[in-house]
């Protein structure tokens, strides 16, 4: 269809973003809520993955490891350390600085591949989930991972319990992988909430996805319910530059339209899969 997501800004809120030369010059702003630094670094891996699977060109593989927006213009927000570790804190106060700049960035989508997962915060009250529905309210689109601590029901990991965010588990998690050093199978968090909200709301695979890494000319594998969450965040942006005047609460009707339910039960899948040739009609 000749998208490419360009003009809509797409935030990231993670471990940071190395300037790999799939960015092009779309790398549109960058803050670090962990070290302070001022220009764009990442010292984990992980933000760089996400952002490649979000807006990477695909010029280093000529094509072949292309994003889903290879135009769309990228904001990075460092809020965990190199071990992908963070505070509550910094997760709010790299979305504070989203809102403070969405107007004069254009950016449309925040994208969060992080979560927590306890007894504590796991209520619609806790600080993250306020945080995240802040951002929706304040017209953002806002797409979160389910997390990794599945199969167990009400495993969803916080902000992803947010009833009005879009939260996206992985479709393709019955094949073993590593995540985060560990062997895991069956692993995408499920719902239901302890609101008894259902969620996810939609899956996206998520197995041995290909992206920028960290390092000049290099890509990486990497796997978890963190990789289809930009996959839903790059299919967004297109959907808003074909549509840019659509509301968030348009984006979440139309992604529950054009699901296509994949015979799993309702808590792990959602509506189901990402159709992104159905969602751009």
């Amino acid at each position: 269809m000749g998208l490419t997501g360009k003009g809509v800004g797409v935030a990231v809120l993670d471990t940071g973003l190395f300037p790999h030369q799939d960015f092009d010059n779309r790398i549109i702003g960058f803050a670090d809520m962990v070290g302070h630094r001022p220009g764009p670094y990442d010292d984990c891996g992980h933000g760089t993955h996400i952002c490649g699977i979000i807006g990477g060109s695909g010029m280093l593989s000529d094509g072949r490891y292309q994003g889903m927006a290879p135009g769309c213009g990228l904001v990075a927000v460092k809020v965990l350390d190199q071990k992908g570790n963070g505070y509550a804190a910094d997760v709010l106060a790299g979305i504070e600085w989203i809102l403070e700049r969405k107007d004069a960035l254009g950016i449309r989508i925040i994208n969060i591949s992080v979560g927590s997962y306890g007894k504590k915060g796991m209520s619609e009250n806790s600080a993250l989930v306020r945080g995240v529905n802040r951002a929706w309210d304040a017209g953002l689109v806002v797409v979160v991972a389910a997390g990794n601590n599945g199969p167990r029901r009400m495993t969803v990991t916080t902000p992803g319990i947010s009833r009005k965010v879009i939260t996206v588990g992985c479709s393709d998690d019955d094949m073993e992988v590593i995540v985060g050093g560990n062997r895991m199978i069956d692993y995408s968090g499920r719902g239901p909430t302890a609101a008894c909200i259902c969620k996810p709301d939609l899956v996206a695979p998520g197995c041995s996805v290909v992206s920028c890494a960290s390092r000049p000319g290099s890509y990486a594998i990497k796997s978890g319910t963190s990789m289809s969450t930009p996959i839903v965040s790059g299919a967004i942006a297109l959907l808003l530059e074909k549509y840019p005047d659509l509301t968030n609460r348009d984006v979440k009707l139309k992604l529950m339209e054009s699901s296509r339910d994949i015979g799993l039960p309702k808590n792990q899948q959602g509506w189901g899969l990402l159709d992104v040739e159905r969602l751009l009609l």
